[in-house]
């Protein structure tokens, strides 16, 4: 199938100035029988993803990262030869999927292998009786759904990116589907996977049962490694009976804490809508030209146990606005939709929003005082926040931010990441909450994590001691952004 992969593309002219590829290893690896791209479209291509701030520079015809070399395996075999033949000559090695991450987490490096994963893009099995699916790292969202659904089954992952984004990409950045409240996050999905270490040993981490008691889970330390400990080539995910019942309801608050209330007191009698949305009111009218505080609910599913979750949903709105369905409807149409992100920034609008999550205690102040503080850069012109991905303990917040500031965009956008990521932090909230740290965020890992920073640290070098796996981010081996 044919689909989008990057926002906006580069001036024809910018190419000419592109360094000499890594010929050298290009000759190893084709030897090896990998297929290689040394062309300068295509390293340029790889060597971004898509973070907003490449927007601009794509625009203004600078190639931000060239790598030396595209490597596009299709098999684990392949992954562990490019990983042992960098690995040799101290070349860096970037995984990559759709390339969709928004914080930088698949920039490919100067001099680097673009390791370009879609080869590896089948769907190996479907256990029909466990609801097991086993897929390859490189598969598509749209095409992994297929398959389930031919069989009765869905994982239930849906990212904005789900048209662009891989199976690795999603673990690899401890992603969130739109309909997580239903059917997790994917470190909830995930039971298996196959990792090349930087050494290019294949290692294969959980297994079939759901549940073990044989030490600490050691799946879970690649799920969210964003390719810094090693490369996802394959994985089992659990899968759901595809849904055969849907439910929408929408309602109005007067706050924005009012409706926080509500979603707490929700989540935590039990019910667990797939989506459960809060916008402020600067949001609500942006989307769906409401006054006040509009919250989506939509759920699907077995069709007794949607009617069991909406009508608790109903009981706690019930001092709420009730709102028409059709606001459900606009957020279905609208959902995936980033058309107007590339001409913005093209425009010299900087925008981008920041996923967090904190405790249902900490989110009310959190909002007020990250918006208070982007509010009060001297060059934004907007800033809102809405509530999507809820839990018993906490919940995710959405800030948007965006600003025109005069000539170079890379100040006023560095400054309003640093007010929301300080503030989220001094409240006790997380960093990110499915986006993961790429080289946006790598700054503060230290200060996220505390003294588990230095464990981290040490994994790293256990693990590669080359430093060759995706320099910079998580805030290891590499400078941060």
């Amino acid at each position: 199938m044919t689909r989008p992969v990057m926002p906006n593309e580069y001036p024809a002219v910018t190419l000419n100035r592109a360094p000499e590829p890594d010929d050298d290893l290009a000759r190893e690896l084709r030897a090896a029988g990998v297929t290689i791209d040394t062309a300068a479209s295509a390293r340029a291509d790889h060597g971004r993803d898509w973070w907003p701030l490449s927007i601009a520079q794509v625009h203004a015809g600078r190639v931000p990262h060239w790598p030396g070399l595209v490597a596009r395996p299709t098999t684990s075999g392949q992954v562990a030869e490019v990983l042992r033949r960098a690995g040799a000559r101290g070349v860096a090695v970037t995984a990559q999927g759709g390339r969709s991450g928004v914080v930088g987490g698949a920039v490919a490096p100067d001099g680097g292998v673009a390791l370009d994963m879609t080869g590896l893009n089948r769907v190996l099995e479907i256990d029909d009786v466990s609801g097991l699916v086993r897929v390859e790292a490189g598969c598509f969202g749209p095409e992994l759904e297929a398959a389930t659904r031919a069989r009765g089954w869905t994982v239930g992952h849906h990212p904005q990116s789900f048209e662009l984004s891989t199976v690795g990409g999603w673990i690899a950045c401890r992603g969130a589907g739109q309909y997580s409240n239903r059917y997790g996050k994917v470190e909830d999905i995930v039971r298996a996977l196959s990792v090349v270490l930087a050494s290019g040993e294949m290692i294969h981490l959980g297994g079939r049962a759901p549940r073990r008691a044989t030490g600490p889970d050691l799946l879970q330390l690649f799920v969210g490694s964003e390719g810094a400990l090693g490369v996802i080539t394959e994985a089992t995910l659990v899968m759901r009976p595809a849904p055969a019942h849907e439910a929408r309801a929408a309602y109005g608050f007067a706050t924005f804490e009012a409706g926080l209330e509500t979603c707490r007191r929700i989540v935590q009698r039990g019910a667990a809508p797939a989506v459960l949305r809060l916008y402020d009111e600067t949001e609500s009218r942006r989307h769906f030209q409401v006054q006040g505080c509009a919250l989506i609910v939509l759920d699907e599913g077995d069709e007794s146990l949607c009617d069991a979750a909406m009508s608790v949903v109903a009981v706690e709105c019930a001092l709420a606005t009730e709102l028409e369905t059709e606001l459900v409807t606009t957020w279905i149409a609208h959902r995936n939709d980033v058309d107007a992100l590339a001409p913005l920034w093209e425009a010299g609008v900087v925008v981008d929003t920041v996923e967090v999550s904190g405790a249902w205690s900490d989110l009310a102040a959190m909002s007020q005082r990250v918006l208070t503080t982007l509010r009060a850069l001297p060059d934004t012109r907007a800033a809102s926040v809405h509530q999507s991905h809820a839990y018993l303990d906490g919940a995710c917040l959405y800030f948007t931010f965006a600003g025109r500031p005069e000539g170079d965009p890379t100040g006023y956008y560095r400054s309003a990441w640093d007010a929301v990521s300080r503030e989220v932090l001094s409240a006790g909230g997380a960093l990110s909450h499915h986006h993961g740290v790429g080289r946006n965020r790598a700054r503060f890992m230290s200060a996220a994590l505390g003294d588990t920073f230095a464990l981290l640290s040490s994994l790293k070098a256990l693990l590669d001691p080359g430093n060759i796996l995706n320099p910079g981010v998580l805030g290891l081996g590499g400078p941060s952004w």
